[in-house]
C-alpha cells in the first residue's frame, strides 16, 4: 500500500504551480441530494444543453452511387463536413481558413453534439500556456506515455517506436504534433478561445513515464468550466458563419457518391423527406459521433456490456456502414470512452443524462448486489467503469451491472452539488430508508422495474447484511484516515473527483469519513456506458481513410469518434477524446487542401 496523503499529492503539483482544495463546504445546498437523478447534481436540467428530440431521418441502404449516374447536385463545395460537433466544427472552420468553401451538414435539428453536453476540455500535449509557462513536455517523453497507456503490453523504450505498430505511432505523433498548433489558431482566430484548467491533474501521475502531472488540459475561456459546451458553442457557431461555412441542419447522409474509385460527394435524407445530393471539389469529411446509440453494432462490438450513454442520440455509427459498403477496415471496435452513469435515466434513454465525473462524497460507498465494495470509488471514471463488467466465471452473470452509491444524512447536507452531472427526470431517482434493512428492500424494489435490461438483475438475499458489514469495515479505516482495501485517497486525481465535502479541519485524507451508525439513508442506482465509443474506420496521420492496402481513398476523410482510435482502451487523461480530435481536424484541413479541385461543371448549385 503507498502511503501517499494530501501533502503528496500536492508536492506531485506544485512543479507546475497547480493548487489543490482539501474540500469544498457546500452545506450551501443543504436538503439537496448527492446524486438527483443517480448522479452528483447542481444545477437545474436548463443550465445544460438540451439535445433536439430524436426526429432524424431514418438509415437507408449505404451502398455508394457513382456521379455518372445522377443528376444534378443540390449545392457544389470545395469541402463536406458530415457532423456539425466539435471536431466536424474545427474540420470546417480550418478548411475555410484556407481559402475553401465548405458544407457543414447535420443530422439533427441542431449542431453541438455530443461535445456541446460535455464541459468541452481538451488534452493538448506540450500546448502553448506550458511553453509560456516555461515549462517543458518533452516529445519522446510524452510519446513514451501515450504509448505505455495505449498498449502496455507492447510497450518497449527501447523500441523506436515504443513497441507500437507504425499505424499507432504514426498517430500519437500527429497529436503531440499538431494539438498544440491546432487549438492555438482556434483561439487566435476567438472560434474557441480558452485557458488553463486550475487545479486538473493527470489521470495517471504514478505511471513512472507520465512526467508532467498538471498543465495539458485546457478548457474554454468561461467563469463555470461545468458549462464549456454551451460556451464554446457560442464561440465556434458565429466563427463559422463569419468564416462562411454553410450549414444544413437535418440532413442525414446516406451514402458516399464517387467518380471512379474517388469520393467526390455525399448524399442525404432531409428530415423533410428531401434527398439532395451534394459535390465536394476537395473532399468529404466524416466528424458524425461513434456507434453508442446503435444496439446492434455497440452489442456486437465492444467487449463489455455497456450501456449507451450520454452521446447524443444521433451517433448511431452512420460511417461504420457508409465506410464499410465502400472496403474501408475497421480498427479499436471494441473499446468506448467509458464512465458511470445514473442508472434510471439511460435505461429510459433520456437524452438529458450526463456521465458522471466523480462519484462524490466522503461519509459514501458504492457497492454491488451483494452489498460489497468491489472497487475505488474515486478512480478517473473510465477506469472506475471497469470494475462494472466483471463476469463471474461460475455463474456467467454480471453480478457488478448495476451498483449502489449509499450514504449518510452527513454526506446528504454536505456534499450536494457537482459540476457535470444534471437532473434529468421529476423523479430524482434518490431511494431513501430509515434503516438499512429499509433501505435494501427499497432499492431491490426499484430494481426490479428493470429486469428486461439488466439481465433480470436483483439483490442478493444477504445484501443488507452484506452492507452492514462493508460499512463497519470502511468505517474502522475511514475513522483512521485510511482506506485498506482500494486506497482511496492516494493519488492527487481522487482528491480532485472528490467533490464536495464537509470540512473537517486537518484530517489526514479528505476522501473517507465513518458513513453514520443511524439513518436516514440514501441510495441511487449507476451503472457503466459508453459515452461514445472510439471505433471505426482506418485512418492515417493525416485522416485520411485507408483501404486494405494501407492506401488513402482519394476525397475521403475521417476525424473524431466516428474513426478508429489510436488510444485503445485508455484515457490519456482530462479531454483526451477532443484534444486529439482538434490536431485531426487540423491535419484533415492540411491535407485536403492539397488536394486537386474535380469539375463540378455538372452541380446545379441551390441559392
Amino acid at each position: 500500500m503507498f502511503d501517499l496523503n494530501f501533502e503528496y499529492c500536492q508536492q506531485r503539483c506544485d512543479m507546475i504551480g497547480v493548487s489543490m482544495s482539501k474540500t469544498v463546504d457546500s452545506s450551501r445546498n443543504s436538503g439537496t441530494p448527492i446524486s438527483d437523478g443517480g448522479g452528483t447534481t447542481g444545477f437545474a436540467a436548463g443550465d445544460f444543453y438540451t439535445p433536439p428530440p430524436d426526429d432524424f431521418a431514418r438509415r437507408e441502404s449505404a451502398r455508394p452511387v457513382q456521379a455518372a449516374d445522377l443528376g444534378s447536385f443540390a449545392a457544389e463545395v470545395d469541402v463536406i463536413v458530415v457532423g456539425g460537433g466539435g471536431s466536424g466544427f474545427a474540420t470546417a472552420l480550418f478548411s475555410a481558413w484556407r481559402g475553401n468553401e465548405v458544407l457543414l451538414l447535420e443530422k439533427a435539428a441542431d449542431v453541438g453534439g455530443t461535445t456541446r453536453k460535455s464541459a468541452f476540455g481538451f488534452w493538448v500535449a506540450n500546448n502553448k500556456a506550458l511553453q509560456r509557462a516555461g515549462l517543458e513536455d518533452r516529445r519522446d517523453e510524452c510519446l513514451q506515455f501515450m504509448a505505455k497507456m495505449s498498449r502496455p503490453q507492447r510497450f518497449d523504450p527501447n523500441s523506436p517506436t515504443y513497441g507500437l505498430s507504425e499505424w499507432d505511432f504514426d498517430l500519437i505523433q500527429a497529436i503531440y504534433d499538431s494539438g498544440a498548433e491546432a487549438v492555438e489558431l482556434l483561439h487566435e482566430k476567438g472560434a474557441l478561445r480558452h485557458r488553463p484548467a486550475e487545479g486538473m491533474v493527470e489521470y495517471f501521475t504514478e505511471v513512472p513515464e507520465n512526467k508532467l502531472p498538471a498543465g495539458r488540459v485546457l478548457f474554454p475561456d468561461v467563469d463555470d468550466f461545468a458549462q464549456g459546451g454551451e460556451a464554446g458553442f457560442s464561440m465556434l457557431v458565429p466563427a463559422a458563419d463569419e468564416a462562411g461555412v454553410q450549414i444544413v441542419r437535418g440532413c442525414r447522409v446516406q451514402r458516399l457518391v464517387l467518380d471512379g474509385e474517388e469520393v467526390v460527394g455525399v448524399q442525404g435524407t432531409g428530415s423533410d423527406g428531401s434527398a439532395p445530393t451534394y459535390f465536394a471539389r476537395r473532399g468529404v469529411v466524416f466528424a458524425s459521433g461513434g456507434f453508442v446509440h446503435d444496439d446492434e453494432l455497440r452489442e456486437n462490438s465492444l467487449h463489455v456490456p455497456a450501456f449507451a450513454g450520454c452521446g447524443v442520440h444521433s451517433n448511431e455509427g452512420d460511417l461504420v456502414r457508409i465506410a464499410g459498403a465502400l472496403g474501408v477496415p475497421m480498427r479499436n471496435m471494441s473499446n468506448a470512452w467509458m464512465a458511470p452513469i445514473p442508472f434510471e435515466p439511460v435505461a429510459k434513454r433520456d437524452p438529458r443524462v450526463m456521465a458522471m465525473a466523480g462519484i462524490q462524497g466522503d461519509s459514501m460507498v458504492l457497492v454491488n448486489r451483494e452489498g460489497q465494495r468491489v472497487v475505488n470509488e474515486k478512480l478517473p471514471y473510465n477506469e472506475l467503469s471497469r470494475a462494472f463488467f466483471y463476469r463471474d466465471p461460475i455463474t456467467a452473470e454480471y453480478p457488478n451491472l448495476v451498483m449502489f452509491q449509499i450514504w449518510d444524512s452527513r454526506a446528504q447536507e454536505h456534499s450536494a452539488g457537482n459540476y457535470l452531472t444534471t437532473i434529468v427526470s421529476n423523479d430524482d431517482g434518490v431511494i431513501r430508508g430509515q434503516t438499512l434493512e429499509e433501505l435494501g428492500g427499497a432499492i431491490d424494489a426499484r430494481l426490479a422495474q428493470y429486469e428486461s435490461v439488466t439481465g433480470c438483475l436483483r439483490l442478493a438475499d444477504g445484501f443488507t447484511a452484506g452492507l452492514r458489514e462493508t460499512i463497519e469495515r470502511f468505517n474502522r479505516g475511514a475513522s483512521e484516515g485510511v482506506d485498506p482495501d482500494f486506497h482511496r485517497g492516494e493519488t492527487p486525481i481522487q482528491l480532485v473527483f472528490n467533490g464536495n465535502v464537509k470540512d473537517e479541519g486537518e484530517r489526514r485524507n479528505p476522501t473517507v469519513w465513518p458513513i453514520s451508525e443511524t439513518g436516514p439513508y440514501y441510495a441511487v442506482m449507476i451503472c457503466a456506458c459508453a459515452m461514445d465509443t472510439k471505433g471505426g474506420p482506418k485512418v492515417n496521420a493525416d485522416s485520411q481513410m485507408v483501404d486494405d492496402l494501407d492506401q488513402p481513398i482519394p476525397g475521403l476523410y475521417g476525424v473524431g469518434n466516428c474513426v478508429a482510435s489510436v488510444s485503445g482502451n485508455t484515457y490519456w487523461g482530462p479531454g483526451a477524446t477532443i484534444g486529439p480530435m482538434m490536431a485531426f481536424a487540423y491535419r484533415a484541413a492540411a491535407a485536403i487542401d492539397r488536394e486537386p479541385r474535380r469539375s463540378g461543371a455538372r452541380a446545379a448549385v441551390a441559392t
